[in-house]
């Protein structure tokens, strides 16, 4: 897989794009992207300005962390729900403790 090109440069690219000083097939030849990257990019772009309806970069990273931690909580609760039950059969009558 390529490197990622720097956001800056992404950013550039579609500025000139939005011009329309050409077409896009020639800016992408241009600046060594394929067509499909730079409309790529362009649909992105217009999803963080508010142009077109989408999940913004910044609110999937949040979505990503969030979904990260609920995964590790429910982890943290299954451990638990598993000790829980652990114990409580530790602690009936006739499984090795000694009443009087």
């Amino acid at each position: 897989m390529p490197r990622p090109h720097p956001k800056e440069f992404r950013d550039d690219v579609v500025a000139v794009a939005r011009r329309g000083e050409a077409p896009l097939s020639q800016i992408a030849k241009d600046f060594g992207i394929s067509d499909s990257c730079l409309r790529n990019w362009m649909r992105a772009a217009d999803v963080e300005d508010g142009n077109r309806p989408g999940v913004t970069r910044s609110e999937s990273v949040e979505l990503r962390e969030a979904n990260r931690r609920i995964r590790l909580l429910e982890q943290e609760n299954e451990v638990l729900r598993r000790a829980a039950a652990y114990l409580s059969q530790a602690h009936l009558p006739g499984k090795g403790s000694t009443r009087s």
